[in-house]
């Protein structure tokens, strides 16, 4: 489906020997120096090189919205949507401090945004299907989503860009999120489960029990990653997991966001275990399961700041650290520059 090659060790030695020469001890840069050799196999061993990097944000609605699993009804999404347009979100302000170029994408919210200019149009539908009472997509849906995700990531890298940072919006995404995971990982889905937004004891509760329903009502059809997507998904979560996929055949590099966008890339590493190689997990979110999450990718997020809203923040966050990887491993001086003799 994705001819995605294995990222290549051939330099591996070359690339820890220009890190290990420079001008500071062994290893004291930490988890940048690892991002750094990341970089160098994925780009360029010389010099590899941050270049118009995009942060998509792709927005949907869910249909076990309508269940009461949030503290917020669907109609948010669409608003939300709009302030991302407006520039008003948490999103904006991070895209615009760290230089991130931001797009938005209707994968399929309820309520469409009109007349509005900013919004990339890619709907599979207006919202999904509850999943705890049937599929939530078909999966020629799901097929479609990968196609439009794959358009968009190519007409990205015909602009140059080689770095793609993922998030998301959408009402009951977490539900959504904590099914894939609980299925993937094999556990009870009331172990996945958080509380999103910030809902009460009673809301989780019924948000347990119809995971815990939908994971029932589909057990059978659970056995492809496709069909998980098909029976659990939505269509945000499909188009990232599309996006990621189309990404890293092209050889770009993907900052995964939190709690959702990790559901949509555990798919994506089910569908081709090659595509974890070219992610970088931005940070650790503070909704519940995301750390196993993140040890189930054998990842080592760059930040912990116990946030946990969404949008693509954590990813914004981390392209500095990043481009800092970049810039140390690039401009840095060795010690043969300045003539230390170690």
């Amino acid at each position: 489906m994705f001819d995605i090659s294995p990222v290549s060790h051939e330099f591996d030695e070359e690339i820890q020997n220009k890190i290990d020469h420079k001008t500071k001890p062994l290893g004291a840069l930490g988890e940048l120096e690892n991002i750094a050799i990341q970089l160098a196999r994925i780009l360029d061993k010389d010099k590899p090189e941050i270049i118009k990097p995009k942060l998509l944000v792709f927005a949907a609605d869910h249909g076990i919205a309508a269940f009461g699993v949030s503290i917020a009804p669907s109609e948010v999404t669409t608003q939300m949507v709009i302030n991302f347009i407006q520039g008003g979100a948490a999103i904006n302000v991070f895209c615009r401090q760290v230089g991130f170029e931001l797009e938005v994408i209707d994968c399929g919210i309820l309520q469409p945004v009109q007349g509005v200019e900013g919004i990339i149009d890619q709907r599979l539908g207006a919202g999904t299907k509850p999943i705890h009472k049937q599929p939530a997509m078909t999966l020629a849906a799901v097929k479609q989503g990968f196609e439009m995700a794959a358009n968009r990531i190519e007409y990205h890298h015909q602009q140059g860009t080689n770095l793609i940072a993922f998030g998301e919006m959408g009402i009951g995404n977490t539900s959504s999120a904590a099914a894939i995971m609980a299925c993937i990982m094999n556990m009870e889905g009331a172990e996945c489960v958080g509380r999103g937004t910030g809902i009460d004891a009673s809301t989780l509760e019924r948000k347990q029990q119809l995971i815990e329903q939908a994971l029932h009502l589909h057990e059978a059809e659970l056995t492809t990653p496709m069909n998980i997507l098909a029976c659990l998904g939505g269509f945000e979560i499909v188009q990232m997991t599309g996006a990621m996929l189309a990404a890293a055949e092209r050889n770009m590099i993907l900052v995964i966001d939190g709690f959702i966008a990790t559901a949509a890339a555990m798919v994506a590493v089910q569908i081709n275990p090659n595509v974890r190689d070219y992610m970088i997990f931005g940070h650790q979110s503070d909704e519940r399961g995301h750390c196993l999450m993140i040890e189930h990718l054998q990842a080592r997020p760059l930040l912990k700041l116990g946030m946990r809203l969404g949008e693509g923040t954590g990813a914004a966050l981390a392209l500095p650290m990043i481009q800092a990887a970049a810039g140390f491993y690039n401009e840095m001086a060795s010690l043969n520059d300045v003539g230390i003799d170690i």
